[in-house]
């Protein structure tokens, strides 16, 4: 089967009036692409925002005539709301989980932390190699993400066997696993999303590691833990909020490792914490950053 793509930007006023026009001339799916790179970070609850340029791609069937649509649209009382041109595009169908899985590679983290698709067996490349088997699924985080990247090569430099780990907010539950796979002695995730306690679950079990390890809905989480490390990946304005909640979370002399922070963000997220940790100098990998540090006696 042949499927036809229709592609236009917008300004994010005017695409409901686009998308009902396409979705009108037959198209079976509209799908929405941030036009210029724009970070939407922090929405309020029950916001969803987007971005101020919009790409409006449309999908049809083989039996629709692009160019005709197209041409429509240059001869409608829409055009004056499509910013350049209209690009058009057909692809042939094919195995779209096949093409998918083959997009996701092992990935390295520091010298020896390896996370592979669980479709992939796991190359030995040493002898203190360590694997994770992690699918994208239900929750944020599969490595990929400069933030997700940072925590754990900090994770590989970080843990030793007896130490007792949180992962606060901990999505997919990649940092939780890597954890224990370094050698934790305990792993504590947290988060409010269900669908990421379950997500951790998932991936605990495909790793294998139940023992000491447990993920929890805040309310449901221990209050009375005092880790040897914490770690959260999370937006910056979440982290000041919490910033009290951390710190009691964490022993004396016991590790921070904060991530989820853009670079304009670091000084907010350093006079927050500063009172409660020794900060380290900012780890940075291309717009984002990770800082960590010591709580105070």
């Amino acid at each position: 089967m042949l499927w036809k793509e229709l592609s236009l930007t917008c300004l994010k006023a005017n695409l409901e009036a686009l998308e009902d026009y396409l979705l009108a001339q037959g198209a079976c799916s509209v799908t929405y692409q941030d036009a210029k790179d724009q970070p939407i970070l922090e929405p309020k609850a029950g916001e969803n925002p987007l971005w101020d340029e919009v790409v409006l791609v449309a999908l049809f069937t083989e039996e629709y005539q692009l160019s005709d649509i197209a041409t429509s649209l240059d001869e409608s009382a829409l055009k004056p709301n499509i910013i350049g041109d209209i690009h058009t595009r057909e692809f042939a169908d094919q195995d779209w989980t096949r093409t998918w899985m083959d997009g996701f590679k092992p990935m390295q983290f520091g010298r020896r932390l390896w996370i592979y698709p669980s479709w992939c067996t796991p190359e030995i490349l040493s002898d203190d190699q360590v694997n994770i088997l992690l699918d994208p699924g239900l929750a944020f985080g599969t490595g990929t993400h400069q933030t997700t990247a940072l925590c754990l090569q900090w994770l590989e430099q970080h843990v030793t066997a007896k130490d007792q780990v949180i992962d606060l907010g901990c999505g997919s539950g990649i940092l939780a696993v890597a954890a224990k796979k370094l050698g934790a002695h305990d792993v504590i995730a947290i988060d409010n999303d269900p669908q990421a306690i379950l997500a951790t679950h998932a991936n605990a079990e495909k790793n294998d590691i139940n023992a000491n390890f447990a993920a929890y809905l805040p309310d449901a989480s221990p209050k009375s833990i005092k880790a040897d490390i914490l770690i959260a990946n999370i937006l910056a304005g979440i982290l000041i909020d919490l910033k009290e909640v951390i710190a009691n979370f964490i022993k004396p002399h016991g590790k921070l490792a904060l991530s989820g922070i853009l670079q304009e963000q670091v000084d907010d997220i350093i006079k927050a914490f500063s009172p409660y940790f020794i900060l380290n100098e900012p780890t940075l990998k291309d717009e984002w950053t990770l800082i960590s540090g010591i709580r105070k006696p």
